[in-house]
């Protein structure tokens, strides 16, 4: 008999309704934070319920992201409790995968990791291995989250994962004191060892400089298990040499270099692979090529090495630069040739390859052997022979003389210093004259790109101004369609304060446009800017970033037409008579110009240009404030160069720890002009009298547009450089010597700042940074810029004091003279020399410098002694530093006197050359 009740229908709604408290549970505890209560709430919920729960966890992870750093600990614990909720709602395996390992979730992972396991524990183990196999394809989370991946993998039973994120997370996990045992008990080590010699990069772990006794070397634990049979010989053997063939960085052979020594090659192994012993010796870096040399050397002496192919290899070796290579090659051809004299026909063409090496001792030693086997050649051979002889050092041309006759030896033209050519100035394109084109260059130089020129940005701004004061509407739509997926592009009215810290180059203009930027955020940054007070190059951020928030209030408004501090020249500067028309313009138009787009045009306008007196008088003649200042200026003698003073070696900001940014202190002169009339933001350009020191406590980078603030004048920007330059000198720092391009392009006078900037350069650590360098000595020397005595005494003092390395500067040395430009490197040596030669201990390195120097001399007939080279070249022995002496002396005394009051006087420009 029924009552009319419906009990089924009853209890469905307490059930949804439980479900639903449930759910409501588990999203508080997401949003609370409470990663340890996801797990048990999520057992509370059936398939609908997550599903549901999961578009709240999406919604609530979107919404997180945009958080600001004020709620940096909220946002890390909820994030946190996402992670394992989404995980356990999500029932595709690709998705749970996408959701566990996504950036943001996966930052806190290591906390979470045992959370995810418990939630997806009754998962079906083939949908468990579906997601294992995804993760380890995502590298980051492979590696950092390996034991979570291995867990997976175990309660799968699915294929061990083979990525490198994955390998790179095992390394990680087993390497320790007891390496050997947790290798020989891991099931997965012979799958995994393998795939090491694949990868291209060698895993941190295996590389680590310990000795082979230390319970973490790789090599030795790996041999071990070879020998045991645990893993297969042959295939190690047969892997590291495949990885040391494909070559790489000298980091990442050292674990198969150390792998392959252990294993040591049987003499079958080694004959077998006589070719690739001959390619690592040719091609790799100088540990894996000596030890591919040391093999070849094993089978040349017990007879399995042809005379051909010893004669391939030594070819290959000797063009070599490392010394020691070669000399232990000149020392195998030598045991060869006598215990086969016969071979000497096919060897010696062979051995004059070394005739060419930039060591005077290796051609020396290539010479003599030559001559003692030149009776077993016909005059076929010797004639070869001569003519290699040609290339060698003008200190043993006697000698091949001597042994060939003067055929082919004499070299009686007159010395021609060899200069690249000078720059010119390149005129900047015009801006873009469509929205399209506007559009490609605004993609090149967005974000702030490394890699886009200062040309390139002034472009793009140039032109974003212009056509948005001109055609807005077409702009801004172009712009909304190529940017909808930029990083500030997000939905109008989005609370997010993207530029906050930084404009991000021309973003922050385009995202102005676009009403991404409110005005609040403008106004703050013009009125606030960026405080210059932490060191010159806040500053130098900060002129930048003025200028971009100055073209942002501005932008698309009658009030900024075009940009008057565009460059003309590719290096930053303004021809006068262009800037005179700009301001006409404005005065044509009713409008007064923007003051920080005037400052910057003023410091860009090129004072020494022919056309300055004839452009003062017209820029006085437009009859307004802006004309008046730049007729001013260009009239004014007035130079931003700071007053440079250099502490001796042990001074700094606190006394006797200072670093070699410590010393120096830079004292900008008062500019009244600037203090008064330009905006806040320059007028510490203007200076206050006070010194500063140039170190900063900050991470300088590259910033290619510094330069351009003040192209005209080079010694402000040498000044600004010099911290900059000393973190190559003093630390680890790479691409430090950016500038030095811009320093020899830019106008004005050559101080001391300059050359001092040239003498860090040339001293840097890493060989780019002194490539770079080089590049501007010679470009210094060609415009006639250079003064060879001061830099000279520059370096001494720095050599001396031991700033800069010996064995760096002769390696800058050599690479300028070895472009023909000997009269130049000598000029800047011969001042340098007497100081280094005077030290009461002999300076590490010196022989190396002298034997440059000595080339220079018998290159460019250069004479005249530095006072102390008698001394060294008297003193006993047969070290490089007296051989050298005794070679520059020689050299010195048989040159001419009349050195060049400048070199390259009879210069022959690269240019011409290559015609």
């Amino acid at each position: 008999m029924s009552d009319g009740f419906d009990r089924t229908a009853l209890k469905a709604r307490l059930t949804a309704a439980r479900d639903g408290r449930a759910v409501d549970k588990l999203l508080t505890a997401v949003r609370e934070g409470r990663v340890q209560d996801v797990p048990g709430l999520l057992k509370e919920l059936g398939p609908d319920d997550r599903k549901a729960a999961l578009v709240e966890l999406k919604a609530l992870r979107t919404e997180v992201r945009g958080w600001s750093w004020s709620r940096w600990n909220e946002q890390v614990a909820v994030q946190k409790a996402l992670r394992v909720a989404g995980a356990g709602c999500h029932t595709g395996a690709a998705a749970a995968a996408a959701w566990i390992g996504g950036r943001d979730l996966n930052n806190w992972a290591r906390g979470t990791s045992h959370f995810v396991l418990d939630v997806l524990a009754d998962r079906d183990p083939a949908w468990l291995g579906d997601v294992a196999q995804r993760l380890a394809e995502r590298p980051a989370v492979a590696e950092g989250e390996y034991r979570l991946v291995r867990e997976l993998v175990t309660r799968s039973g699915c294929a061990v994962p083979t990525t490198d994120g994955y390998v790179l997370g095992w390394t990680g996990a087993v390497t320790g004191r007891r390496l050997l045992e947790e290798l020989r008990a891991d099931p997965h080590t012979p799958l995994l060892v393998p795939r090491i010699l694949d990868m291209i990069e060698t895993p941190d772990r295996l590389t680590w400089s310990v000795g082979p006794e230390a319970p973490t070397h790789w090599p030795t634990a790996l041999a071990k298990l070879a020998a045991e049979g645990v893993l297969d010989r042959a295939s190690l053997v047969d892997g590291c040499v495949a990885r040391l063939l494909r070559g790489g960085r000298a980091r990442d052979l050292r674990f198969p270099l150390a792998l392959l020594q252990l294993l040591d090659p049987t003499p079958e192994e080694r004959r077998g692979r006589t070719a690739d012993w001959m390619g690592m010796a040719a091609d790799a870096p100088s540990p894996v090529a000596a030890y591919a040399q040391e093999v070849l050397a094993g089978l040349a002496g017990v007879g399995e090495l042809s005379t051909a192919e010893l004669a391939e290899m030594s070819g290959q070796v000797l063009f070599r630069t490392e010394k020691k290579l070669v000399r232990a090659q000149l020392t195998l051809l030598t045991k060869e040739l006598r215990k086969a004299p016969g071979a000497a026909a096919e060897l010696l063409p062979v051995v004059a390859e070394a005739f060419g090496h930039e060591d005077t001792g290796i051609q020396e030693r290539a010479l003599k052997l030559v001559g003692r086997y030149l009776p077993e050649v016909d005059e076929q051979v010797r004639e070869e022979l001569a003519g290699a002889a040609a290339v060698l050092s003008p200190a043993h041309r006697e000698a091949a003389a001597e042994l060939f006759g003067p055929t082919g030896l004499a070299d009686d033209l007159p010395y021609e210093e060899t200069l690249p050519p000078v720059p010119e100035p390149r005129r900047v394109a015009a801006p873009a004259a469509t929205v399209a084109e506007l559009v490609e260059d605004l993609v090149t130089v967005s974000n702030g790109r490394a890699d886009a020129t200062p040309e390139e940005f002034e472009r793009a701004l140039d032109g974003l101004v212009r056509h948005a004061h001109r055609n807005r509407e077409e702009l801004t739509a172009a712009v909304a369609g190529t940017f909808a997926d930029a990083w500030w592009a997000g939905e109008e009215g989005d609370p997010r304060d993207h530029f906050a810290h930084a404009t991000h180059g021309v973003d922050v203009v385009m995202a102005t446009l676009m009403g991404r930027v409110r005005p609040s955020r403008i106004h703050d940054a013009r009125v606030r800017g960026r405080s210059p007070s932490s060191c010159v190059h806040g500053a130098l951020d900060a002129v930048v970033d003025a200028r971009l928030w100055e073209v942002a209030a501005l932008i698309g408004t009658d009030r900024l037409p075009f940009l008057l501090a565009a460059p003309t020249w590719h290096t930053g500067a303004i021809e006068p008579s262009v800037l005179v028309d700009r301001l006409r313009a404005y005065r044509d138009a009713g409008i007064e110009p923007a003051p920080t787009d005037l400052a910057q045009a003023l410091l860009r306008v090129r004072k020494s240009d022919p056309s300055a007196t004839e452009a003062a008088v017209g820029a006085s003649a437009l009859g307004t404030r802006a004309g008046a200042r730049l007729a001013d200026w260009l009239t004014a003698d007035v130079s931003l160069a700071p007053g440079l003073r250099f502490l001796a070696r042990g001074q700094g900001v606190k006394e006797g720890t200072g670093s070699l940014a410590d010393r120096f202190v830079l004292k900008i002169r008062e500019r009244r002009a600037v203090r008064e009339e330009f905006p806040p933001v320059f007028r510490w350009l203007g200076g206050t009298g006070t010194e500063a020191h140039g170190r900063c406590h900050h991470w300088i980078g590259e910033r290619r547009n510094w330069p351009g603030v003040v192209p005209d004048d080079r010694e402000t920007l040498a000044a600004w450089l010099l911290p900059v330059l000393a973190g190559g000198v003093d630390w680890d720092e790479r691409g430090t010597s950016w500038g030095m391009a811009a320093l020899a392009e830019a106008g004005g006078p050559v101080g001391a700042a300059t050359h001092l900037a040239l003498a860090l350069a040339l001293g840097s650590r890493h060989p780019e940074d002194r490539l770079n360098a080089v590049d501007t000595l010679l470009v210094l020397a060609a415009r006639g810029d250079l003064d060879p005595l001061r830099l000279g005494e520059t370096l001494a003092g720095l050599v001396g004091e031991g700033t800069v390395k010996t064995s760096r500067l002769a390696d800058a040395a050599r690479t300028a003279a070895a472009t023909g430009a000997y009269g130049t490197t000598w000029s800047v040596l011969a001042p340098l020399l007497p100081t280094l030669l005077a030290a009461e201990k002999p300076v590490r390195g010196l022989g190396e410098l002298l034997a440059v120097a000595a080339d220079c001399a018998e290159r460019c007939g250069a004479g005249g002694e530095p006072a102390g080279l008698d001394a060294v070249a008297d003193r006993r022995g047969s070290s490089q530093l007296v051989v050298q002496a005794g070679r520059l002396r020689k050299a010195l005394r048989a040159g001419s006197s009349d050195i060049p009051q400048r070199a390259g006087q009879e210069t022959t420009q690269a240019a011409e050359n290559d015609q």
